[in-house]
């Protein structure tokens, strides 16, 4: 077979090269996981939350992204993953209306939570089929070559959320429109976003020969052979050590993250810096996310160079060390904005930095026949990982203020130390590798 025809039937070169797809697959996939994070935490606590309340409501959206295995295999089993990507970019688009629509309303907290549950429950079927695509679209080396385009793109939809979201809703507040009505038009056009998306990639993504539906024994009945493709990632020797370095490895940013908004943004008579709503989002939402970017897309270079193994103890403590950071903000409560955004953009940039490696671990142990559904199923134990701390991080706040807070997030990064410890890495995954000859 010649090497064109090769390209053409994988979908991995000729006209449908990665750089096409890519970037904006991963547009797509954060921007829906970034506004249920922590823009919503942003838009509840402009309407009058306490942090303990946006903490339990915002820390329930993780859910669908902690059960996405379970209905992982149907995604893998039925369709096509090119199908569901647009399928679920509509379906992403429609819940954001949703969320403009009911957010005038008196009980806009029920129909908002409601909406975004929608959004997030799409967003992780989304991921569950742009994750398969990105591994039936490259092979190993690309995908590791790759990982810090994704990191990238996926940050820059961070920026777009995070930054340009919430900087639209504090100078809509600005000129004059209340709470409500700025975030409901900034939803309204975040929907018209995705409706671009659908279209945009309803032309140009790739279709690989490798984008089927999987194979099952139809011998079993389709529950039989359901169960045991869910399970099968669960039969490795290792399954405890990999679980405890999805649970534990950013058992410290988990909290953190949750409570740097409302520590922003409350006045400094209770603790935090005062900034307002468009000041967070150029700080935490634009610079604090290039910095993130930059240390993922650095990460994903020094990885692919060097391999994961080489790099895991250093990411570790660039990850974490930086966490100092808010010990000294919540102590001296600087009034400097240059001082405040270099602060937030270093510690950002250690976690995109270190976050990289998680990514690549993720690749590593989810390689098999099933692919799909085992990078669902890591997802979702990450996801786990990050729902539980997150859910009492506002709790946890509240009763010991910002300054412990800060001090209890500095003592909770040793789980991460002992489960980088722990695991196991293939010394060669990762690594640029020579590429055989295709024809």
């Amino acid at each position: 077979m010649s090497a064109s025809k090769t390209e053409t039937s994988t979908g991995k070169a000729g006209s449908w090269r990665p750089w096409i797809w890519v970037p904006t697959l991963y547009l797509a996939e954060g921007i829906p996981y970034v506004i249920a994070m922590t823009v919503s935490v942003v838009l509840y606590k402009n309407m009058g939350l306490s942090n303990a309340q946006i903490a339990f409501y915002t820390g329930w959206l993780y859910l669908p992204w902690v059960i996405k295995p379970l209905w992982s295999p149907f995604v893998d089993m039925i369709r096509t993953k090119r199908f569901w990507i647009l399928a679920m970019q509509l379906a992403v688009g429609a819940s954001l209306a949703g969320v403009a629509l009911t957010l005038p309303a008196t009980d806009f907290v029920r129909y908002t939570l409601a909406f975004f549950w929608l959004m997030a429950f799409a967003s992780a079927t989304h991921d569950i089929a742009a994750d398969g695509f990105y591994m039936l679209g490259l092979d190993a080396p690309q995908q590791a070559a790759f990982v810090g385009v994704r990191v990238l793109f996926y940050r820059i939809a961070t920026i777009a959320a995070e930054g340009g979201l919430v900087l639209l809703a504090g100078l809509l507040e600005k000129h004059g429109y209340p709470a409500a009505g700025a975030w409901s038009l900034t939803f309204t056009g975040a929907g018209a976003v995705f409706l671009a998306f659908f279209l945009y990639h309803f032309f140009v993504l790739p279709k690989p020969a490798e984008d089927v539906s999987a194979p099952w024994d139809k011998s079993k009945n389709f529950l039989a052979e359901y169960f045991r493709i869910i399970t099968l990632f669960f039969r490795r020797g290792d399954i405890g050590l990999i679980i405890c370095f999805f649970l534990f490895y950013r058992f410290a940013e988990a909290q953190l993250t949750k409570m740097v908004v409302p520590f922003l943004l409350d006045t400094p008579a209770e603790g935090g810096l005062g900034l307002t709503t468009a000041e967070v989002g150029v700080i935490y939402g634009t610079v604090g996310v290039m910095a993130l970017m930059f240390g993922g897309l650095l990460g994903g270079y020094v990885i692919y160079r060097n391999g994961l193994k080489f790099w895991l103890w250093p990411m570790v403590f660039v990850m974490h060390l930086p966490d100092l950071i808010f010990v000294y903000l919540s102590h001296f409560q600087p009034q400097n904005l240059w001082l405040v955004g270099s602060a937030v953009a270093v510690e950002k940039f250690g976690y995109g930095f270190g976050f990289t490696a998680y990514t690549v671990y993720m690749l590593m142990v989810s390689q098999g026949r099933y692919k799909t559904v085992f990078y669902a199923v890591a997802t979702g134990i990450m996801a786990l990982g990050m729902m539980i701390p997150a859910m009492s991080s506002g709790w946890i706040q509240n009763m010991l203020g910002y300054k412990n807070f800060f001090i209890w997030i500095l003592v909770t990064t040793i789980p991460g130390f002992v489960v980088a410890a722990m695991v196991k890495i293939d010394p060669e995954y990762g690594k640029k590798l020579k590429k055989e000859p295709r024809g």
